[in-house]
Order: C-alpha cells, then structure tokens, then sequence
C-alpha cells in the first residue's frame, strides 16, 4: 500500500525506485520541501458529513447544555484531524443551529490536520452531491449551494458558515500543539487507530492537558482508552470527560 501511494511521487520525480526517493528526502543533503507532498500521499483521509451521527446528539443534547451551566463565555471546539473538512463543517451546522436556539450561546471552532492537501480541500469548501447526501435535509437548505451548473454535481459549504471554521496545519505528534487558550470539545475520531500503544497514551495526555476541566473529548467508534493511564471519564460510547477538579493548561 505504501509503495503504491508513493509511486506517484516517483513518477513526478523521475525516481526510479523507493530506494531512490528515500535517498531523495532523507539524504544529508535533504529535500525538506518534499516532505508535505510525502505525508499528502501517505496519510488516510476517510471522512463523513455527520460521521457517528450520535455524537452530534450527545454534543449538543448534553455536552454544550452542561459546559454552559452557569457561564456565558465562547467555547472552543478543536477537530483534530479534520481532513477534508466534512467533520469541522458538521460541528458548524448542528453548533449554529443549536445558537439560533440559545441566547448568549457563542463558539470557535479550529479544524487541524497534518495534510497541506486535505486542508485546501476544506478550505474550498466543494463537495459532490453524494457526499452531503447524510447532511439533513433542513440543514442542507440552510448551509449549501448548488452549483449554477446543474450537470455538475457540485455543491459548496455557505460562505457565512466557511468563516466559522478557522483551518490550520498541525503534527499531533508535536509536543506542544500551539493552542493558548484551553478547549472546550476535541473531536479526534478514528485518528488514534494507526498509532501504537505509546503513541495513543502519550497523545491522549496531551489532549486531557489542552482541555478544559469539564471537557470533552469524542473517539472514534472503534476507538477506547481501556488500558490507557488518561484522566478522563467515560460519560457515553467513546466519549469522554475531564473530571471538573482536573487542572488544565
């Protein structure tokens, strides 16, 4: 599979082997420019609008209701591996609609991903028809555009709903992930999958670090903490929460 994702990267290069192109990037005289177009080819983007479904409940059914208990400050949502941009833009539709139903409700929202290319997908905010396909049907009216070209299938996010969504490169595996203010909600789903034990545990930390006491941290469905040392609580299926008496950052 890695050999197959890289061969076009080869081929743009006149390389004529894998060999070759490791010499190529990792040689003492280095080619750090080719490292994005290298993680752009090599990292799994599978994403969904309204992905796990129930997690957009559980968000604003009880995780916003509960961080809003007594305080009127912005909350801050993190989609930490955001890819193409399908789970950020999610989050902007069911957060915005829940703000035209609660006064004084305000939110940011950060979309990060380690893929130059992903990002600028995101950014234009462009879809095939078949993709919004699970987005509901009033929230569709709402925050799309057709293409004047009806042939072309084409459909984008609504500029109003675009400029909600600030999108920024980022190495999880970095240690210090460059977000000053403590998060409210991280969304990290089916990202911790490709990591090992280690990776998952030390990476985990750090996000119980970046949150808020009382926040809340939503996995994939395939993904748990069971056998990880991570203080957080298990409030939902592959949801978790920051005990209120945990220190933040």
């Amino acid at each position: 599979m890695l050999e197959g994702r890289l061969r076009r990267r080869l081929r743009s290069l006149n390389l004529n082997s894998c060999s070759d192109y490791c010499a190529y990037v990792f040689s003492g005289d280095g080619h750090p420019e080719e490292v994005p177009h290298l993680i752009d080819v090599v990292t799994t983007n599978k994403t969904d609008f309204f992905r796990e479904s129930k997690h957009f409940e559980y968000l604003t059914g009880i995780a916003v209701p509960t961080l809003l208990r007594g305080d009127s400050r912005s909350l801050l949502f993190w989609s930490a591996g955001c890819s193409t941009g399908e789970e950020p833009y999610t989050l902007a539709m069911v957060l915005s609609d829940y703000a035209e139903n609660t006064r004084g409700f305000r939110f940011q929202l950060l979309a990060t991903d380690i893929s130059t290319q992903v990002l600028e997908h995101a950014q234009r905010a462009i879809y095939k028809s078949e993709l919004l396909r699970p987005v509901p049907a009033d929230l569709r009216r709402k925050y799309v555009m057709r293409s004047r070209d009806r042939a072309s299938q084409l459909e984008r996010i609504v500029p109003e709903l675009r400029a909600l969504v600030e999108f920024r490169r980022l190495n999880l595996m970095d240690s210090d992930f460059g977000i000053g203010d403590p998060v409210d909600v991280i969304f990290c789903r089916n990202v911790i999958i490709y990591f090992d034990q280690p990776t998952r545990s030390a990476l985990l930390n750090r996000f119980s670090r970046q949150l808020r006491p009382g926040g809340y941290l939503f996995l994939g469905h395939s993904e748990t903490l069971n056998g990880l040392d991570v203080p957080l609580l298990s409030v939902g299926p592959t949801v978790y929460r920051k005990p209120d008496g945990t220190p933040g950052r």
